[in-house]
């Protein structure tokens, strides 16, 4: 058993947080000690669930709704699913466009330090858009990616 200022360092949450998701039924069997919260591994699971749930982008109404689905049992295992499909979907999506962006930036700290060590541009401008260096033309493909799919 564990003490909301344990579970705080543990999850660097602030205890507010945790009284918060208490109070709106996130941890529906929580024991207390004299009034004192004590989180069981199975509320430490819970919360592992409950932040995956919201850095994925779910508001705190809908993990109580997960929750709730929680305490109902196997007949709620389809639509548990689905909540998860369609979280993984928008991850992998989320991490599609910072993978753009990350090659954007790639591209960019390599553009810069070549203008730098040539003096100017012209080198670069007269490589593009497809004679690059080949680790930095798959850097270009990829950060140019949109632009490619909305033309």
């Amino acid at each position: 058993m564990y003490t909301i200022g344990q579970v705080s360092e543990m999850f660097n949450i602030p205890i507010s947080t945790l009284r918060y998701y208490d109070k709106e039924g996130l941890f529906p069997d929580m024991e207390r000690q004299s009034g004192i919260r004590k989180f069981s591994e199975q509320e430490i699971e819970a919360l592992r669930v409950i932040d995956c749930l919201k850095v994925s982008g779910l508001e705190i109404k809908e993990i109580k709704q997960f929750m709730e689905w929680t305490k109902e049992g196997s007949r709620t295992f389809a639509q548990r699913k689905q909540l998860f499909e369609t979280r993984k979907a928008a991850v992998e999506e989320e991490i599609s466009q910072l993978q753009k962006t990350l090659d954007m930036l790639k591209y960019k700290c390599w553009y810069y330090d070549t203008a730098i060590a040539d003096g100017s541009e012209e080198n670069i401008i007269a490589m593009l858009p497809d004679k690059l260096p080949p680790e930095i033309q798959k850097l270009y493909n990829s950060a140019h990616e949109i632009e490619k799919e909305a033309a």
